[in-house]
């Protein structure tokens, strides 16, 4: 899939760039706009999301399909259901999937008033296809539902979710104690427990009636129910068209590392071009602006609002609704989760701010979640140069907002990204990183396989090879073993040569005195940067800090203002409820201190 040629596009320095879908606000929530390049029939697509871990392994995709929807002369919205994403939360709890219904309701009434169709096609995937379902039960016009990978049996969806979730878990090596095991929880993400009542209650081959003409099911590999789920729609009198979700597994492993899948995409995109109603006469003119009117929160109003070039990045900006107090927080993304954050994190970090007075912008950088990549950039972003342009940029707005001063905070490779941006950037006045993994990219070496097989700390490795679990998984061939003998291999030749140096008299310090790292923190200490280290006790980020500044970083004396929190028994995500408070603390303090000065 291209995901080429949008309705906006111009030419910079010859490459084109594509704009960032059109956000809008209804109901509680923020949308996504795509509306097509030529007007050419009079169906639009709306995406219905799956929930959770799946929905952030999505949402790239979502954005690649709507844009390749695009270029055929469909228009689409995607949106985040209420209490998920950047939607304000549910205030009231119990009335089961409900409020999720009620917004994609709203959502398809929006749409039909932005793009001018009559006619509607659901595209959706896991849970949201059962939200489709009900949907067309309620709305006319509905001339398709694409069922990708459908919740089929809500018992059976549970328990496979309990699985996924210790599966997350284990991958970030988050012992037993430290999991989340409340209710349904996956990836820091809880399912409302009145919505997991009624999940646990769903059966589509119960369905009695379908809404709707034609139907396409996406069946995934190994799951003989969705080909019965298939048959069984046929039953109802729809026109199926059953085909393998390719790449299914590959999309919903692990968003820093999620394949798309190109070849689904292609079946979806001709299958919706196929069933479009093609109108006598030009969809109707008279259509509603998009407009992104602000969230209205406690303490805090967001906007979803387009920046950059050629509008080719989204993100949120959420102020205080009384006076500013502070300087504003730039949040930087993780890998290629969503600006949202893992376990909305983000989200979350935002409105605890504006209550105290501290405005922040989330935002996607290129090719990451909601925000398009730029032409001619590579595929993989994450470590990229390309990057600090999306950072300059998310500054040139605060600037044109009178927001600054502003400061960077980001976790993992968004803490490279904001150490890297402070250098780059006086107008960055602070830095916080979290877990960064490195504050310096070998250019030589391979993201893609840094990340596939990500080392842990020889803590973390010494404690799992102790558990009988991890010792099945190994002997049963489930474990890469290869790289993980590799990788303790590499962080015991780090200690040997630390060791080496400190018997030797040497310090890094003075050893590598010109290398990048300590030649960066030196310029950002002479310029006066507020800034602060974040890790996790047994964060394997915390091997890179010791190679630049001594075991325990005792070189660390020597910046004094450089203040170093270590948060005892926490994983790499700061899962436990603890480890973020600490963290947003210590964002708080930096804007606050920065903001009086």
């Amino acid at each position: 899939m291209a995901g080429w040629g949008a309705a906006e596009e111009e030419e910079n320095e010859g490459k084109h760039i594509r704009s960032a879908a059109t956000p809008v606000t209804f109901a509680g929530t923020v949308g996504l706009f795509t509306p097509a390049v030529a007007s050419s029939c009079n169906t639009a697509v709306l995406f219905l999301s799956p929930w959770g871990f799946e929905e952030m392994c999505v949402r790239k995709f979502w954005r690649i399909l709507a844009e390749d929807l695009a270029d055929i002369g469909i228009s689409s919205l995607r949106f985040d259901y209420a209490g998920t994403g950047d939607a304000l939360d549910i205030t009231e709890e119990g009335d089961g999937l409900t409020p999720w219904q009620e917004t994609a309701l709203a959502a398809a009434v929006k749409l039909r008033a932005l793009s001018g169709c009559e006619h509607l096609i659901l595209v959706s995937q896991g849970l949201g296809g059962t939200i489709a379902a009900t949907l067309a039960e309620h709305l006319p016009s509905i001339d398709g539902i694409a069922f990708l990978a459908p919740v089929i049996s809500g018992r059976a969806y549970l328990r496979e979710l309990t699985v996924w979730s210790k599966m997350i878990d284990e991958s970030m090596g988050l012992p037993e104690a430290q999991r989340q095991t409340e209710g349904v929880t996956v990836a820091s993400l809880r399912m409302p427990d009145s919505a997991a009542d009624a999940v646990k209650k769903l059966n589509l081959m119960t369905l009695g009636r379908l809404a709707t003409p034609n139907c396409l099911v996406l069946a995934r590999p190994g799951r003989p129910g969705d080909a019965d789920f298939a048959r069984h729609l046929e039953t109802l009198g729809a026109d199926v068209e059953q085909s393998a979700y390719d790449g299914y597994d590959d999309l919903v492993s692990n968003p820093t590392i999620a394949v798309m899948p190109t070849a689904a995409g292609r079946k979806i995109v001709a299958w919706v071009q196929s069933i479009a109603t093609q109108p006598g006469t030009a969809a109707s003119a008279d259509l509603a602006s998009p407009l992104a009117e602000p969230l209205i929160g406690d303490g805090f109003h967001e906007t979803p609002l387009r920046f950059g070039k050629g509008n080719r990045l989204f993100g949120i900006l959420c102020e205080p609704e009384g006076a500013r107090a502070g300087a504003t927080a730039l949040l930087l993304t993780t890998a290629y989760d969503r600006h949202a954050g893992w376990g909305r994190m983000s989200v979350t970090m935002a409105r605890a701010l504006a209550r105290d007075g501290i405005a922040s912008l989330r935002f996607d950088t290129a090719n990451v979640g909601d925000s398009p990549p730029l032409s001619g950039a590579p595929e993989q972003v994450l470590y990229s140069r390309e990057q600090h342009r999306d950072v300059e940029e998310a500054l040139d707005l605060l600037e044109q907002r009178n927001l600054l001063p502003a400061y960077v905070v980001g976790r993992c490779s968004g803490g490279y990204l904001a150490f890297q941006a402070a250098l780059r950037e006086a107008r960055c006045r602070g830095l916080i990183t979290v877990n960064p993994y490195s504050f310096h990219w070998d250019e030589s070496r391979s993201v893609d396989e840094a990340l596939r097989f990500a080392p842990r700390s020889l803590e973390t490795y010494g404690r799992k090879l102790l558990q009988m679990e991890t010792l099945k998984r190994l002997f049963g061939g489930q474990i890469d073993a290869k790289s993980a003998i590799l990788n303790m291999a590499t962080g015991l030749g780090r200690r040997v040569a630390r060791a080496g140096r400190r018997l030797l008299g040497a310090f890094p310090l003075f050893a590598a005195a010109q290398g990048p790292v300590l030649g960066g923190f030196r310029t950002l200490a002479k310029r006066g940067v507020d800034m602060s280290l974040i890790y996790s006790a047994h964060d394997i980020g915390l091997d890179h800090l010791h190679d630049q500044f001594g075991e325990n970083g005792a070189g660390l004396k020597y910046f004094p203002d450089i203040r170093l929190t270590i948060i005892p028994e926490a994983d790499h995500n700061l899962t436990p409820p603890y480890a973020r408070k600490v963290y947003l603390r210590e964002v708080r303090e930096m804007g606050l201190r920065l903001g009086s000065r």
